[in-house]
């Protein structure tokens, strides 16, 4: 056979498979596919033949067996052994003759939480250690205002807000807040603790970069470990290591690809009781460009002319503020959390904060207890007025009467967190056990004296993990916390007890 009997043969080939194709149902269409979109774009077809012959390749490709063993089989002997010598780490560190103690001697209060609190063994006590710091317990206004609600929607929603678990008691609420605050919206979490760990995953991803006091609260923690971002400390409330700080992220990130970042702090710190110079913090995120989120857990509610928090206290704008997080369950006295800020910044969380898309919403009880608070706040400003003035005279009788003891709370917190002074800490060379040691003796002493009040406590570090890598460390305090359902002499005699107790604990183990 010739070239050309050849060529010949090869033609009538194609013609006949050609002919053939043409019989297929919907071969004409697949041609003229073929035709426009070679016209159109080349490359494009292509890339569909390399991937045809691709999935050729896979499909015609041999098969292997994942069931093949390689691996070094046992004997049952020899697994028991291993299963015998596997010990599992525990999930929590193992309580310590100082924890078993306390424990054992832990007071149970019977009944209402007020200013005198009943003990299970019978005992009357003056009750410094809840955060009942309006007395709102008692006021029946409040307690009726509870009850109707309660006989009205139920004791929960059972469902999550987005979810047929808003009701319009939440939406007053959201919009009250929004109000007292005076910022454009308002978003009511379930829980308190879960707010701000919602928060800050829900805007702050891996990649983006997070500057936070070393002394901000357990749940802040939380949120950032949840967020996975890149996370920078400064010196607690050290607004010059701040600034340095700043810069140092800036220059990092010049010439890399732009992130989210974030200053987060807290209003008055939870962990030693000072309040943030917010007015710096706020000069600084405008200068180097980054967000702030601010923690008002403890200064909503208690600074400020009507409680509206460090905001209206140090008279900074609320807008200044991008993510502004509260607590309803401490100084309001109801229960949950809420996040403040732009309409945006609010629509955002409805659908990525997972504590507000899988949580069941707040009871509709304690919302209306949040609304009737505020409302109380703003129209009667004696109330904050009052609980300063026994915070004064707390103070009066325990920080500058005191040879032990300083407080390292800011004069308008009405938490009192009483730490031993460096001087006393250094001279009998006490560590971090032997303060806690000793303050509980004091809370004992203070106890037998008719005075119940408690120690700072935060959640332990994980097994194996040092001050190094926690970044910071606790400073042991006593708890004092301020009523005003005491008169002012019952706030003396309360701290005269308390410092008579230190005084006494202190000279005994000299």
């Amino acid at each position: 056979m010739d070239l050309q009997d050849a060529h010949d043969w090869f033609v009538d080939v194609l013609q006949e498979i050609s002919v053939q194709f043409q019989k297929v149902p919907g071969s004409a269409i697949f041609l003229r596919y073929v035709k426009s979109s070679y016209q159109n774009d080349p490359i494009r077809s292509a890339v569909e033949l390399f991937l045809f012959l691709f999935a050729v390749r896979y499909l015609l490709a041999p098969k292997y067996s994942t069931s093949k063993k390689s691996y070094v089989k046992l004997t049952d002997e020899e697994i028991d052994e291993l299963v015998d010598e596997w010990a599992p780490e525990p999930l929590v560190a193992p309580q310590t003759a100082f924890e078993e103690a306390e424990n054992e001697k832990r007071p149970v209060v019977v009944g209402p939480t007020g200013p005198k609190s009943k003990l299970l063994n019978g005992r009357t006590v003056t009750n410094v250690a809840s955060y009942n710091f309006y007395n709102l317990s008692s006021n029946e206004s409040l307690k009726e205002k509870a009850i109707q609600t309660l006989r009205t929607y139920g004791v929960g929603p059972c469902g999550p807000p987005g979810f047929y678990g808003t009701q319009d008691v939440h939406m007053k609420t959201e919009a009250d807040i929004a109000s007292h605050l005076g910022t454009s919206a308002c978003i009511v979490y379930a829980q308190a603790f879960s707010t701000i760990s919602s928060v800050i995953p829900a805007f702050s991803k891996r990649g983006d970069i997070i500057v936070a006091d070393k002394a901000i609260n357990f749940a802040i923690r939380k949120g950032i470990q949840i967020s996975r971002s890149s996370i920078r400390w400064y010196e607690h409330n050290n607004m010059e290591d701040l600034q340095n700080v700043l810069a140092s992220v800036v220059k990092e990130q010049a010439k890399k690809p732009l992130t989210r970042r974030f200053i987060i702090t807290e209003g008055l710190f939870e962990n030693i009781g000072d309040m943030v110079n917010l007015a710096k913090v706020v000069e600084l995120k405008h200068r180097y460009k980054f967000r702030l989120i601010l923690d008002e857990t403890w200064s909503f509610g208690v600074l400020g002319r009507t409680g509206a928090g460090v905001t209206q206290h140090q008279g900074v704008n609320v807008r200044e503020v991008d993510m502004l997080v509260g607590s309803l369950a401490g100084p309001v006295c109801a229960g949950g959390g809420f996040c403040a800020g732009s309409n945006e910044i609010v629509e955002h969380q409805r659908l990525s904060a997972s504590a507000y898309t899988f949580s069941a919403a707040l009871p509709a009880m304690l919302a209306t207890t949040a609304s009737e608070v505020l409302s109380m706040l703003e129209s009667n400003t004696e109330m904050v007025n009052q609980l300063r003035e026994n915070i004064r005279t707390m103070w009066a009788q325990l920080d500058p009467r005191s040879e032990w003891v300083r407080c390292s709370s800011a004069s308008e917190n009405p938490i009192v967190l009483l730490v031993l002074k460096p001087e006393v800490v250094a001279s009998r060379k006490l560590g971090m056990s032997d303060q806690e040691q000793l303050l509980q003796e004091m809370v004992d002493e203070a106890l037998n004296n008719g005075v119940l009040m408690t120690r700072l406590k935060s959640m332990p570090r994980g097994i194996n993990v040092t001050a190094k890598e926690v970044g910071w460390e606790l400073q042991p305090a006593l708890k004092v916390c301020i009523t005003t359902g005491l008169t002012r002499k019952e706030i003396e005699r309360t701290g005269t007890v308390i410092r008579h107790a230190i005084t006494k604990v202190m000279k005994a183990r000299r």
